[in-house]
């Protein structure tokens, strides 16, 4: 207490000169009309740029949460546009009432915890598990492209054998209306920005920029997601096939979320498969 008494006696003058410099200031502003306003106009300058960046502060705190609602959003937006494929497939009228119709796939928002790219068998772990509904076997993708499928599966967790693993093999089309079909695998490649698509028949006409989709033949993936581009056709592979080298569209280095594809009727399909192959 006394070294505050000390410090304010000495320099009073200058303590002094602050609240008479202050005392005239507003005696100037509140006499003038001039000095009122330009103060009140500097003071709108200063109090909205210091509003505007604690603003942006506060976007910035919160772009986790807005990143949430996007994927969720997206979750939605992708479980519609299946619906609406499913009814035009079959040239029926299009209905957006999703209790009449439900959509045969649904899609369940995940983040990425772990994910390897440069490995010659690469895996993804991510933050969903048994207690979301996450089975063995059910696809993934970005709103980019094919991801990969689940390996194992936690109540908190689950591993994904990604696209780039040498065992991973995915149906896909030429493109989205083709009938010409083939095996999308990443095969031997060292590269995470590429893939083959392998015994696709010779008489296929192929060009370098082609889109590939998947063709919903299995419980994995629906049908027409984009998978990737061509860019080196007509690889020979021996009899009536050729393979084709594609660039992936899902950029593997930079995932963060992914969507965990649930096909409601995979049981079914598959419990009525293995009876084909029971009486074979």
């Amino acid at each position: 207490m006394k070294n505050l008494w000390l410090f304010l006696v000495r320099y009073n003058a200058f303590f002094w000169f602050i609240l008479f410099f202050v005392f005239s200031l507003a005696l100037v502003v509140n006499n003038n009309n001039y000095q009122r306003s330009s103060f009140v106009n500097s003071s709108n300058v200063v109090v909205g740029s210091f509003y505007s960046n604690v603003n942006s502060w506060k976007e910035y705190m919160h772009l986790a949460e807005a990143n949430k609602d996007l994927l969720d959003e997206n979750a939605l937006l992708r479980h519609q546009l299946q619906e609406m494929v499913a009814k035009d497939s079959i040239n029926e009228p299009l209905n957006t009432d999703s209790m009449d119709n439900p959509s045969r796939f649904e899609f369940v928002v995940a983040s990425v915890v772990n994910n390897s790219v440069h490995q010659r068998s690469n895996y993804i772990t991510i933050n969903k598990g048994s207690l979301d509904g996450i089975e063995k076997d059910m696809g993934v993708i970005t709103s980019n492209g094919v991801v990969g499928t689940v390996l194992n599966v936690s109540p908190h967790f689950s591993t994904i054998k990604s696209l780039l693993h040498p065992d991973t093999k995915i149906s896909v089309s030429v493109d989205s209306t083709s009938s010409a079909f083939g095996s999308l695998v990443w095969g031997d490649n060292t590269e995470s920005r590429f893939a083959m698509v392998r015994d696709i028949p010779n008489h296929v006409k192929l060009y370098v920029g082609q889109p590939i989709y998947t063709s919903g033949y299995s419980t994995k993936f629906p049908k027409g997601i984009k998978v990737g581009y061509v860019v080196q056709t007509d690889i020979v592979s021996g009899g009536s096939f050729k393979d084709v080298r594609i660039l992936l569209t899902t950029k593997f280095e930079k995932l963060t979320h992914v969507y965990i594809v649930k096909d409601k009727l995979a049981k079914e399909k598959l419990e009525l498969e293995a009876l084909n192959e029971d009486n074979g």
